[in-house]
């Protein structure tokens, strides 16, 4: 088995700054919050509105819990990369994990994974197996592409949006240095067109955090309902 570095540790170092971040927030809760319990209230109202917007009934409660860990793990890992990228000899070390598919399918299968257990939580394994053949048994290879859509629709519009980032601002890393003896002139343009970059990547990267964790809710309210 072969592990990928650059998907590993920058893995492990967000699951760290998160639980950190959340315990370091949530430690001396008051009834008049200071700007770190504000910011977490801010953050748990957020994604509940997400899931109480897509979903109902019971499946509200214990998607609330799963939405807002996928929020702050998927946007966490979207931005990391954006200050934080270390290569050597053409080898990523640390990047954002989302820019490589297989943590993006990862994520889609965990989704997919939830709304097919909450689906059988809700009406029983006997019952949701047979809406798959409903309301004619030919219904069935349909069901089963529209899971496995579902699935590329999720794990490939994060994976595309996050890579082509880090793929422009390598560009604009290598134009500042790319061209000998004209430093002087590519430096400060690159530097100029990096800011404008990485601040509409950090806009891009939280709206494709909230494009999944709405899809994800949606995913789910299909099969509970």
């Amino acid at each position: 088995m072969r592990f990928n570095l650059a998907n590993d540790i920058p893995i492990l170092v967000i699951a760290v700054l998160i639980l950190a971040l959340v315990i370091s927030w949530s430690r001396n809760l008051k009834l008049r919050p200071g700007r770190k319990q504000n910011a977490l209230e801010w953050l748990i109202n957020f994604t509940n509105n997400v899931v109480n917007s897509n979903l109902s009934g019971e499946a509200r409660k214990p998607a609330k819990l799963f939405g807002f860990v996928v929020f702050l793990f998927i946007i966490c890992s979207n931005e990391i990369g954006l200050f934080f990228q270390v290569s050597n000899n053409g080898y990523s070390y640390f990047r954002s994990p989302t820019a490589s598919a297989i943590v993006t399918m990862t994520l889609a299968t965990m989704v997919l994974a939830y709304s097919h257990y909450a689906g059988v939580k809700k009406h029983g394994l006997k019952k949701y197996l047979k809406s798959y053949i409903e309301p004619f048994p030919f219904f069935l290879p349909i069901n089963l592409i529209d899971d496995f859509s579902s699935f590329l629709t999720l794990s490939l519009r994060l994976y595309g949006n996050i890579y082509a980032g880090e793929v422009l601002v390598h560009l604009i890393s290598s134009l500042a240095f790319g061209i000998k003896g004209l430093t002087f002139i590519t430096a400060p343009f690159a530097f100029i067109l990096m800011l404008i970059w990485q601040v509409f990547s950090l806009f891009i990267g939280a709206v494709q955090t909230y494009v999944f964790l709405n899809l994800s809710m949606v995913y789910i309210d299909r099969k509970v309902n």
